[in-house]
């Protein structure tokens, strides 16, 4: 079966010309989700937005990015541009809806971060920059923590954890 969804995978993640739609069945966080491929033959992928870095759930705007996303896509038809995969077999891809880019619009609404690779620059650094200046979603905040630096110092969420603010 996991021999069947990497291969699936690899064919799906071999260019742009392989993007397919489908239906968001759920929001986990601000930058995954589960969507159920159009074509009912494939069993539903968990998604990992490409290039943004949401709040989790456990720090302070996790949930307030959580809900944006699900009253965004919650139940929606996009379009899935798979890119790869990570070390949990989420597939990372480009979401959009609508012909909008779903990563573009969390990063300018403030409600994610535009992730930077190695010192490449961020896809979304505009978009990041005006959020900031703008002082929306997570910005509004003073001493907002990236996720990645939550991460670091607090590890994952787990369910149960309380909330966290820093």
């Amino acid at each position: 079966m996991k021999r069947a969804a990497a291969l699936l995978l690899s064919i799906w993640t071999a260019g742009a010309a392989h993007a397919f739609g489908a239906v968001v069945t759920r929001v986990s966080d601000g930058d995954t989700l589960f969507v159920q491929p159009d074509d009912r033959g494939r069993k539903p992928l968990k998604v990992r937005l490409r290039d943004i870095d949401a709040p989790e759930r456990c720090q302070a705007w996790g949930e307030e990015a959580r809900a944006a996303l699900a009253q965004r896509v919650l139940g929606r038809r996009v379009e899935i541009r798979p890119h790869s995969r990570d070390d949990w077999q989420r597939v990372i891809a480009a979401l959009s809806l609508g012909g909008d880019d779903i990563g573009a619009w969390m990063v300018a609404e403030g409600h994610a971060w535009s992730t930077r690779w190695r010192g490449a620059p961020a896809r979304y650094a505009a978009e990041e920059r005006a959020a900031r200046a703008a002082r929306r979603g997570v910005h509004a905040h003073a001493g907002a923590v990236e996720p990645w630096r939550f991460r670091s110092r607090h590890g994952p969420c787990t369910r149960g954890r309380s909330r966290l603010q820093r």
